[in-house]
């Protein structure tokens, strides 16, 4: 059997998830390369946080990374020495993503320590990928090259889009952080002042919990275009309500939703079993709806679906709770018009919601905390903009991601589905849109490692690629399908 190799481009969650599932799922003689830019495989943005207070928003029975094996993570955590002598955890309750991120390292480990060389960790920046009839070439940086028959793009959130202002040139001043997650946030900053965090959703949430923890006794402010802040997860629940079938058109189905949410509360249950009740069909609601409906959600709906759906731990929820009744923490909507550095500090102007009057407060940090850009024709990120310029992929309609059929296939410019590039997490949203949450992602790669699985089955022996001015037996061997030039376990 002539050996193969899969791709995998990013080793967050995603990245990380489907490689284990692929190596569940193909044979021994393909072999799973998995590239990542950053110094830590397995973790990715959301759990590489060393904050304990920065808490999961999905109870920790739901977060195995198996399906067939729905509490592996929670066995997984009750084994660690540090909670033996403690409350074992329990299937409803919220540990930290930092643990989280361990688990799927501890995973990863498991796959490397098992002698088989079938997974090759490679670090270094993708920059690009040369497609062939018979392979994709990924292109890194310092000149190197690995052959493989499949990629697949596992590449996660990007950092969130600037506002648009009257001077943009006020974002390469030291007193905006355009990355939230970046250690520059808390960085030199005076416990008594007043910051400023652009968005009030989950990302807003976790950086006031990082100034809380931090001692910060400043005022917080917190804009977005309506200010909404998240809800918080139910501590009690009663029998769900039956949930009656669901029309695919918008407004049909909001009626019906709330119809149901009055229902369940009404027999003692809560709005965020209603909602909960929806997750095994929001995809194929998505899928069926017309893109004018969608597109309509989207303007109209999207703001209040997040906060009731995506929500925070109760004692994150508590604590962010507090700090607003204080007075500590000031929610408000409308849009930010201005930046204007003065006297050390930024004064920010801004229009409130609904009205057309202008208002100024004045902040020592600006946070960027608007949630991830999406629109990929606006990302800079290289190794997005060399494949939308050589049109092998293109954005989805609605600007959530990139363009991708059911089983994950890159549609390239004209909308040709490609039989070799993929893409998996987030990046595919515009297809299903509930591809955030772990138990979701979960799902997708567990389908998409069984459909990978069966093309590299199928796929007729190739030759080798024509070596193109490497430099020695290194660069010769990397672009033969399967291999590898170099990787680094850990």
């Amino acid at each position: 059997m002539s050996a193969r190799a899969i791709a995998v481009i990013g080793a967050g969650f995603s990245g990380t998830l489907l490689t284990l599932h692929l190596l569940r799922r193909t044979s021994p003689a393909t072999r799973i390369v998995l590239f990542e830019r950053n110094s830590q495989f397995a973790r990715g943005q959301a759990y590489s946080t060393s904050n304990p207070s920065h808490l999961l928003n999905v109870p920790a029975g739901r977060m195995s990374a198996f399906g067939d094996r729905p509490l592996d993570f929670l066995r997984w955590l009750r084994e660690r020495p540090d909670v033996k002598n403690c409350p074992p955890p329990t299937s409803s309750c919220f540990v930290s993503r930092k643990l989280y991120g361990s688990y799927i390292r501890h995973l990863l480990n498991e796959e490397l320590k098992d002698g088989k060389d079938r997974l090759q960790l490679v670090r270094g920046d993708v920059v690009g990928l040369d497609v062939a009839e018979h392979g994709v070439t990924v292109r890194l940086d310092r000149d190197r090259e690995i052959g493989t028959d499949l990629a697949v793009l596992a590449v996660g959130n990007f950092p969130p889009e600037s506002p648009r202002v009257d001077d943009p040139s006020f974002y390469a001043s030291p007193h905006y952080c355009a990355d939230p997650w970046s250690p520059a946030v808390l960085e030199g900053l005076d416990p008594d002042v007043p910051v400023l965090l652009i968005g009030t959703g989950l990302t807003m949430v976790d950086v006031a919990v990082a100034l809380l923890d931090h001692g910060h006794r400043g005022v917080i402010h917190a804009i977005s275009r309506r200010g909404l802040a998240s809800r918080s997860h139910a501590s009690t629940l009663a029998p769900d309500e039956p949930l009656p079938s669901l029309p695919a058109s918008l407004v049909p189905l909001l009626q019906l939703v709330r119809r149901h949410a009055a229902r369940t509360m009404a027999r003692g249950g809560t709005w965020q079993q209603a909602i909960d009740q929806l997750r095994p069909f929001t995809q194929e609601l998505w899928e069926t709806m017309s893109h004018d409906d969608r597109a309509r959600f989207l303007r109209h709906l999207r703001p209040w679906w997040d906060v009731h759906r995506h929500r925070a731990a109760g004692p994150v929820a508590e604590r962010i709770e507090a700090a607003r009744a204080s007075g500590q923490l000031r929610l408000a909507g409308g849009r930010i018009r201005n930046f204007r550095e003065r006297d050390g500090g930024v004064e920010v102007t801004w229009c409130r919601r609904h009205t057309a009057q202008l208002q100024t407060l004045y902040v020592a940090r600006v946070v960027n905390c608007s949630g991830p850009q999406a629109d990929y024709a606006r990302i800079s990120d290289p190794l997005i903009r060399g494949l939308l310029a050589e049109g092998l992929v293109r954005p989805d309609p609605l600007r959530l991601g990139l363009d991708v059929t059911r089983n994950g296939a890159a549609r390239d410019r004209s909308g040709a589905i490609s039989s070799r590039v993929f893409a998996v997490g987030p990046v595919t949203k515009g297809a299903f849109w509930e591809i955030t949450a772990v138990p979701d992602i979960r799902r997708q790669c567990e389908y998409q490692a069984a459909h990978l699985a069966s093309l590299v089955r199928a796929l007729s022996p190739a030759p080798p690629l024509a070596a193109n001015g490497g430099d020695g037996q290194e660069s010769r061997a990397s672009r033969q399908p399967g291999a590898t030039l170099a990787f680094a376990r850990h």
